[in-house]
């Protein structure tokens, strides 16, 4: 059995690709307010490893989990889904 397999992925789009080997992914994910009833989006920001540089500004990628990388890098880069424009 692969061990990688069992990761979790998550797709969303790069914020920021200033850092040397590390991008800003910002995932969404539409939840149900309690009281209303009404689904809002909620975002989260994931620090992700970009070993080449792949990934630029608007780029919507894939992100796996990975063993802690720095304080807060816990993703690695999987793939470039779509390039930005």
């Amino acid at each position: 059995m692969e061990a990688r397999n069992l990761r979790k992925t998550k797709t969303g789009t790069v914020t920021k690709a200033k850092m040397s080997k590390t991008i800003v992914v910002e995932v969404e994910r539409k939840v149900k307010h309690p009281l209303y009833g009404r689904v809002v989006k909620r975002y989260s920001k994931f620090y992700a490893h970009d070993e080449q540089s792949r990934a630029k500004q608007g780029d919507i990628v894939r992100i796996a989990e990975t063993r802690p990388l720095s304080k807060l890098k816990r993703w690695r880069l999987v793939d470039v889904v779509t390039a930005a424009k």
